[in-house]
């Protein structure tokens, strides 16, 4: 058996690519609303009507919902939770009695068999019971151990593992390491084959819930090897193995109940049958969980959201300026008329985006992904335009707040709680290229070679054919549509309500408009569009702003349709959608006039040194130690700090 080592994978950036690239899906065997609103086709019939949950699928939530919020009434203390940066074991042993744990596991297991929507729904309410427990059961259920193997898990998986998960055992997903993040290509931890089973080392940094596991998904790399086709693989490991070591339990800004810790792997043995799927499909199997389980974490921002606006009204009713309630002034009115439209709009977002998920009919990766890089930050601007609202007391904490006599209500740990999901499973940042790259995916199929510097002479006149063939077909479709024509979408301006199909022509323009900026683009940078981040970042949040305006018209005329709230939906869907038409036409100008390419200039500038100067007249209070702790594999010289709940 090979030793385990040191040395960490040397990873060109080329390289790091292609082991991105090999990891997504290729193939796109559903159609996309949102794959076609980046290509410049407004494909509306794909969302609307709104898809309609099963009359079973809704009784079996609606009653698990009923049980999940007297528990959370009854038996959740937030407070305590944040006083004491953990969650009491009698609440995570009450959830499992509850079936918690086994929201989205099949019936046949010991699960509920909820579906995507029932599931977010309850993630939302707990969510806003305490933010530290929503973390929990989705790490559990969203990218822990039920959810890969629910994909590519054998039928012995499956039957071994399910059953503990949906009942008693707490899972966690390992993947990022010290000195890797977003960089899967540098992954460092090795599983070395050893006859019927594998031998894991490594450090895994920034674990969700590996403080409390019982198991654990664990990606590491397998050496290739005669037999052995290598590449980073996944394994479910029993967390109680001999050679794990819990190092630490972090402590964050927010959160504060968190179970994350930074967990070591020492001539771990595992047995070959609990690899997940082949070697070398590690990633593809995460991203693949990721496809749905991104909707998790908007689904729990859409809960914040309807707590801010509950929090917001009641204030802003009862707190005074100058002789009247200060809802009722301008600047804070438009605050409260934004947090109202938005948690309308991003629960529209990840409804829809949770029915298609269950209806199995269109690939949503996109929408997911759009879905989470819009509530991530949507919901930061609700808490702090909430925490501005309530001024003095919105930064005040609870504790003090009570202490004092007045309301706990918790407006700054929300601030603090939310901002991890802009870095959470894919940073905003992450987020733009990986929705940019799936957006560009029919050029790159087309005229990839093209623009690729290494491929031969004869390669790009191939592909220069094949791109003229479909440029030629593709590019007069974006100069005109139904966005101009006066009495499109008519079916959104029922008599009685605002009109909406304004607003659905403006977003098929838009989605024209948005295709040829990026076919322009191509054609300006062509081998350099990837390093055009800021121009990416861009051409992502038009066209997420554009599926949320969507989503909020199908959504309210859904809600017309069904006797529900119909005319205040529509009301906030036309508020929700001239305050999203407002930054698309400011996103839009950006794209071409920004400080993009002064911004390179001054970044290089400052990592050179020559603004250092700058930073005199400061004390910086940062203690000793390295910039990235060692992960070197070896046996932990650290006590084990793991704890199991029982």
């Amino acid at each position: 058996m090979a030793a385990p080592t040191s040395q960490k994978p040397s990873v060109t950036e080329r390289e790091a690519r292609q082991v991105a690239e090999a990891a997504r899906e290729q193939g796109w065997r559903k159609p996309s609303f949102a794959k076609e609103l980046f290509l410049g086709r407004f494909r509306l019939d794909l969302i609307h009507p709104h898809p309609q949950p099963a009359g079973e699928d809704v009784r079996r939530g609606e009653e698990f919902l009923a049980r999940l919020r007297d528990f959370c009434e009854t038996h959740i203390d937030s407070a305590r939770i944040e006083r004491e940066a953990q969650i009491p074991d009698e609440v995570i042993n009450g959830l499992k009695e509850l079936g918690a744990l086994g929201m989205k596991i099949d019936i046949k297991y010991g699960g509920l068999g909820l579906t995507q929507v029932y599931y977010n729904k309850a993630l939302a309410l707990v969510g806003s019971a305490n933010p530290a427990i929503g973390a929990l059961l989705s790490a559990h259920q969203s990218i822990g151990v039920p959810q890969p193997l629910k994909i590519f898990g054998t039928q012995e998986q499956k039957d071994t593992f399910l059953p503990r998960c949906a009942r008693t055992d707490i899972t966690a997903f390992l993947l990022t390491e010290p000195d890797v993040g977003s960089d899967p290509a540098r992954l460092a931890t090795t599983a070395v084959p050893d006859g019927d089973s594998y031998v894991l080392d490594g450090v895994k940094l920034w674990t969700t819930n590996g403080v409390v596991a019982d198991l654990l998904v664990v990606m590491a790399r397998v050496p290739k090897a005669e037999g052995h086709k290598g590449g980073i693989t996944a394994f479910v490991v029993e967390a109680d193995s001999e050679g794990i070591t819990v190092e630490n339990r972090n402590a964050f800004m927010g959160l504060r109940g968190l179970e994350n810790g930074v967990t070591r792997f020492h001539q771990v043995r595992v047995p070959a049958a609990n690899r997940i799927g082949p070697e070398g499909a590690g990633l593809k199997i995460a991203l693949t969980t990721l496809n749905t389980g991104r909707l998790s974490l908007p689904a729990m921002c859409v809960g914040a959201g309807k707590w801010c606006l509950k929090i917001a009204r009641e204030w802003s009713a009862a707190r005074e300026q100058w002789g009247k309630p200060v809802a009722f002034h301008e600047a804070v009115g438009q605050k409260i008329s934004f947090i109202a439209a938005t948690t309308f709009a991003l629960e529209a977002v990840v409804d829809l985006s949770s029915q298609m998920a269950d209806e199995n009919r269109n690939d949503i990766r996109i929408e997911a992904a759009l879905a989470k890089l819009y509530g991530s930050e949507m919901g930061c601007l609700m808490a702090d335009e909430l925490v501005q609202i309530r001024g003095g007391r919105g930064f005040e904490t609870a504790e003090s707040l009570a202490a004092r006599g007045e309301r706990a209500v918790p407006a700054e740990q929300l601030l603090r709680d939310l901002r991890i999901n802009r870095i959470f499973e894919g940073s905003t940042e992450i987020m733009h290229l990986l929705i940019a790259r799936e957006a560009v995916d029919a050029h790159l199929s087309v005229a990839g070679d093209l623009i690729d510097p290494e491929k031969s002479l004869s390669d790009k006149a191939k592909a220069g054919a094949k791109a003229g063939g479909f440029y030629a077909r593709w590019l007069p479709k974006l100069v005109a549509g139904p966005g101009q024509l006066p009495n499109s979408y008519g079916e959104f301006h029922p008599e009685g309500h605002v009109d909406l199909s304004g607003h659905l022509r403006y977003a098929e323009r838009s989605a024209r408009k948005l295709a040829r900026s990026t076919f322009y683009a191509m054609s300006r940078w062509q081998g350099k569009m990837e390093t055009k981040q800021g121009f990416l970042g861009r051409i992502v949040d038009i066209g997420a702003e554009l599926f949320a305006m969507s989503a909020a018209c199908v959504r309210a005329e859904h809600l017309r349709a069904t006797g529900e709230h119909g005319r205040e939906a529509y009301q906030l869907a036309d508020a929700f959608c001239r305050q999203s038409r407002v930054r698309v036409d400011e996103l839009f100008g950006r794209l071409w006039h920004n400080t993009d390419e002064l911004d390179r200039k001054v970044t290089k500038g400052v990592l050179g040194g020559s603004y250092t100067w700058l930073e005199e007249g400061v004390i910086d209070p940062s203690g000793d130690g390295a910039w990235i702790a060692d992960a070197t594999p070896g046996p932990s010289k650290r006590e084990n700090v793991r704890r199991p709940i029982r």
